[in-house]
């Protein structure tokens, strides 16, 4: 499929401009439409926890392709011939969950920019062992030049050798998943606490250090995406299709029952925080 049509998010974020986003899970084919008049420049589209196959999954990224908004997969584990095959269906960015190691990433980065490389050859040219011939290293960089090479930072591991893995060569940017990394650190979902705080500032300043874009994903209220803007994050991961459904549904029923004289859901309190 020819990505002529298509912004090249890589670019926008090399240039420094932030891009906006969203988690989808619906296959339903009225939502695209819905997230572009929305102006997105992406979405999150997270195979790891929700169950999508394989031909619902590209049909997803080629409807989102057509309407010029780049589709980012999250893999279910990090797993190379997994990222080749959601770029196959369309993916331009991949995203692998819960890296650890040097290892990992670099396996990340040899699925999405140089595929169709696999085996013994990649392995020798992604650890230096083997120099690309000139011929192949143009055939290689042109047929990968927009994919999108992400890690998952989310566990104290992760964050103790922080420089060592955004050192490898290819990766792009890193999102930071708060719900594993609060519970990693043994404070979990405690987002306001000074601990993780501080191991996600530490982790956006390590990583905008790096020259890399970073992102997180937060399905609660926007002034939190707002707040880790001011520190460094470019790439805006807001909510989800069903959480956003679940924020404007309750908080437009309560509205209604009040004005009927009943009472309001009894979750109204987190009707806008989900």
């Amino acid at each position: 499929m020819s990505t002529a049509a298509t912004p090249n998010l890589l670019q926008k974020l090399k240039n420094g401009r932030n891009v906006y986003g969203t988690c989808f899970t619906s296959t339903g084919p009225m939502w695209p439409a819905v997230v572009k008049r929305a102006g997105l420049d992406f979405v999150f589209i997270d195979t790891e926890h929700i169950p999508l196959d394989r031909a619902d999954l590209a049909r997803m990224c080629q409807i989102f392709r057509a309407l010029d908004i780049t589709p980012i997969v999250r893999i279910p584990e990090p797993n190379p011939f997994l990222a080749c095959q959601v770029i196959d269906g369309g993916a331009l960015g991949v995203v692998a969950p819960y890296l650890e190691s040097v290892a990992q990433i670099r396996e990340l980065v040899g699925a999405t920019k140089f595929r169709p490389l696999k085996g013994e050859k990649l392995h020798n040219y992604l650890n230096g062992v083997e120099e690309m011939s000139p011929t192949l290293q143009e055939c290689i960089t042109a047929h990968n030049a927009s994919n999108i090479c992400i890690a998952n930072i989310e566990s104290v591991p992760a964050l103790e050798r922080l420089n060592e893995l955004l050192s490898v060569p290819g990766l792009d940017a890193v999102f930071i998943g708060p719900h594993d990394l609060s519970v990693s650190l043994g404070l979990p979902e405690q987002y306001d606490h000074p601990d993780f705080e501080a191991a996600v500032r530490s982790i956006i300043h390590q990583t905008r250090a790096k020259g890399l874009s970073i992102g997180i994903h937060f399905s609660l209220e926007p002034e939190r995406q707002i707040k880790w803007m001011k520190e460094g994050v470019n790439i805006v991961v807001h909510s989800f299709d069903v959480a956003l459904f679940s924020q404007r549904l309750q908080y437009d029923m309560n509205i209604i029952k009040k004005a009927a004289g009943e009472l309001p859901n009894a979750d109204a309190s987190a009707s806008l925080v989900v």
